[in-house]
């Protein structure tokens, strides 16, 4: 038996237009899993993440939807459940440094920016999936956290930092809260990836030093979180709850 078959499972996987929310919904979908793909802007990121999909043999459907928002996270929801049935697994993915800002310059608009993308949209998706899942006694729910968490981030993103840091901790909570219910609560915690979020915000000079402090000489791909994430969701993964799996080529070692 192939405790990695996902077939006749429903995921919804946030901000799966591109970086490790498109190689997670493709590597869901190879798992037999149909999949809700969800973006805020980027219509045509979504669009190549449903033909890859759909390449993989996989169905899905795009969503728009703000998820910082209760009533994009409804609206979310609602048109997945309506279109693939209810949903077994959430990948909650969708999050961002926004920009890079010293801590003196921060700004109370951007800290809520940031707040509300990494940290309340956790909390809201998770909410609006609970219901079904608890009724059904089984779900599972995969957090995005990050290595910044653990050290406080690159430059300027100590706020980032820290919204990644609460991220972790809440699946810690929510996994405690939701075992009784079958429904097993992880994360994955990523290093430094090769995605446009740091194509955007990191010079090839501190991609350049990034690798250099990471043991495996190099950074990672989207795809090889995507694939940690799938099998997270999946059965062979059904005794790992409240955990954090690093993945990062051994920058941190604990």
């Amino acid at each position: 038996m192939n405790k990695q078959d996902l077939t006749g499972r429903t995921a919804l996987v946030t901000g799966a237009s591109k970086g490790i929310g498109q190689w997670t919904a493709i590597a869901l979908a190879e798992c037999g899993a149909a999949v809700s793909i969800n973006y805020h802007r980027s219509l045509d990121g979504a669009q190549e993440t449903r033909r890859a999909v759909e390449s993989a043999g996989g169905r899905a459907i795009i969503v728009q939807a703000d998820v910082s928002t209760k009533a994009g996270v409804e609206s979310l929801v609602g048109t997945t459940q309506d279109e693939l049935g209810p949903i077994d697994i959430l990948v909650n993915n969708a999050g961002d440094l926004i920009k890079r800002s010293s801590l003196l310059d921060f700004t109370e608009e951007l800290w809520d920016q940031i707040m509300d993308l990494n940290l309340k949209s956790v909390l809201l998706c998770s909410q609006a999936v609970m219901p079904g899942m608890i009724e059904r006694r089984k779900g599972t729910i995969i957090n995005l956290g990050s290595i910044a968490g653990h050290n406080g981030g690159g430059p300027g993103a100590a706020v980032y930092a820290a919204s990644k840091a609460a991220v972790m901790c809440l699946t810690k909570g929510m996994a405690k809260e939701l075992a009784p219910f079958g429904i097993r609560v992880n994360g994955v915690s990523p290093g430094v990836i090769g995605t446009p979020f740091h194509d955007r915000l990191s010079t090839p000079e501190m991609m350049n030093q990034f690798a250099a402090a990471i043991p495996l000489g190099r950074v990672g791909t989207a795809e090889e979180c995507g694939r940690i994430i799938a099998f997270l969701a999946s059965d062979a993964a059904s005794y790992i709850h409240g955990e954090m799996i690093e993945v990062n080529g051994g920058q941190l070692m604990d």
